[in-house]
């Protein structure tokens, strides 16, 4: 227990993430393994970060990060408007439907947060919305980024414990949807019961106009359509279908006309900076695992909760609690990797399904993305709207609760997430 210990001791000095867990892991083997340490770690950190699954990570970042520097939002918000603005709550649907999409060929909350917040938050103020419900809406929403394909957390979550990406992929889309029509729901009750606060309704469109509008639409959702089920159908493995979507990006960007040397350079380097953190975290937590296998802890406590003889719902609910707990003070895919040698065992020896179990720890992950003191969408918003950190996260509470509604849901009907990863179709290196 005491490497558990040392990494929170390094976190909370500023280490960054993935040196505290390779100072705590080196500190592991030496003091308590006769192996030769650095041997182990060079070893490990090479077969760790040479996975060809790996591969899909940074592609998917830059897919992200081209988009995120063309007039994608723009388009979205114009062409989803006409439909949305009749809606029980109107145009407060476009953050959660914008999300939705962007999300698709995001991966990225932030990017998600980013990218819908700079369009639709301007454009829902000028018409009369509440500010808390334009913020809490799109911060809850944002966390979508984290579920729906292409997920950079189940990117790390797969390559943690070597389940199949195309597979979580698959597994995340009808939850995201779900939750994303649970968030719509809630401002349609919110419509109902506040009806003093929604603004009038937008100017009657003929359904030809509408068309019209959702001709913005048909690059993106064509991008997403084909990302998805290239992977889907069995054409392509994750990382194929990553590529795929980057050159897809690339060729959308150049249509619209946003695709110059400059904005390459700057989507090549920020997807570079985002993939570099991630992979140190990777190399972090792969050599923690290993340390921590030679002590004997995820053993020892994996046995400790069997003795305990928890049911399957009981284990579930400690795990809540727990993720919700150190969210708050890390990040998502830090989370994820820093608890995943020592829950992996547990999760295997209670039965409990490893491609359902990576989309429960994504809901409670999207939770950490909105609850203070470390919540990231709260600090995304804050630089955006100016307003107080405490004001976001009350405006962002009843999105809190709905995922956490989210969970039993998934508890209750877990065939949501596991239905589709169970009848698709598959290519090695998936």
């Amino acid at each position: 227990m005491d490497e558990f210990y040392l990494t929170f001791i390094f976190l909370f000095v500023l280490f960054w993430v993935g040196l505290a867990l390779l100072g705590v892991a080196f500190v592991g083997m030496e003091l308590f393994t006769t192996r030769p340490v650095g041997d182990t770690m060079i070893t490990t950190i090479w077969t760790s970060s040479s996975s060809w699954t790996l591969t899909a990570l940074p592609l998917f970042i830059w897919m992200g990060e081209i988009l995120y520097r063309t007039r994608l939002s723009e388009d979205m918000f114009k062409g989803l408007a006409p439909w949305l603005s009749r809606m029980p709550g109107g145009l407060i649907h476009t953050n959660i439907v914008g999300c939705t999409i962007f999300a698709a060929v995001s991966g990225s909350s932030a990017a998600t947060l980013t990218t819908v917040g700079k369009m639709s938050i301007p454009e829902l103020r000028k018409r009369g919305y509440p500010e808390r419900m334009i913020i809490g809406t799109l911060a809850g929403a944002a966390t979508l980024g984290l579920m729906i394909p292409p997920s950079l957390t189940l990117i790390v979550y797969g390559v943690t414990i070597n389940e199949s990406i195309s597979k979580l992929f698959m597994a995340g889309i009808v939850p995201g949807i779900v939750l994303a029509s649970m968030f719509m729901g809630y401002v349609a009750l919110w419509s109902i019961f506040k009806k003093d606060e929604v603004p009038p309704r937008e100017p009657h469109m003929t359904f030809r106009q509408k068309l019209i509008e959702a001709r913005l639409l048909i690059p993106v959702v064509m991008l997403v359509m084909f990302v998805i089920g290239s992977m889907y159908l069995g054409f392509a493995t994750a990382t194929e279908a990553a590529a795929f979507g980057v050159v897809g990006s690339l060729v959308l960007a150049a249509f619209q006309g946003s695709l110059s040397l400059g904005t390459f350079r700057e989507s090549l380097l920020g997807a570079t900076r985002t993939s570099a953190m991630i992979a140190l975290i990777l190399m972090g937590a792969a050599f923690l695992s290993l340390s921590m296998g030679f002590t004997g802890l995820p053993r020892a406590l994996a046995e400790w909760i069997a003795s305990l003889s928890l049911t399957k719902f009981e284990l579930l609910m400690a795990l809540l609690l727990f993720y919700i707990i150190i969210g708050m003070f890390l990040d998502g895919i830090s989370s994820v990797v820093l608890t995943m040698a020592v829950v992996e065992p547990m999760i295997r020896q209670a039965g409990i399904d490893l491609i359902w179990f990576g989309i429960f720890i994504v809901v409670v992950v999207e939770m950490a993305q909105i609850t203070p003191p470390i919540g990231f969408n709260l600090f995304v918003l804050q630089g955006m709207t100016k307003h107080e950190m405490n004001y976001i996260a009350r405006a962002a509470l009843p999105m809190f609760g709905i995922m956490v509604l989210m969970v039993f849901v998934l508890i209750g009907f877990p065939d949501i997430a596991t239905w589709l990863p169970d009848n698709m179709r598959t290519r090695p290196g998936g």
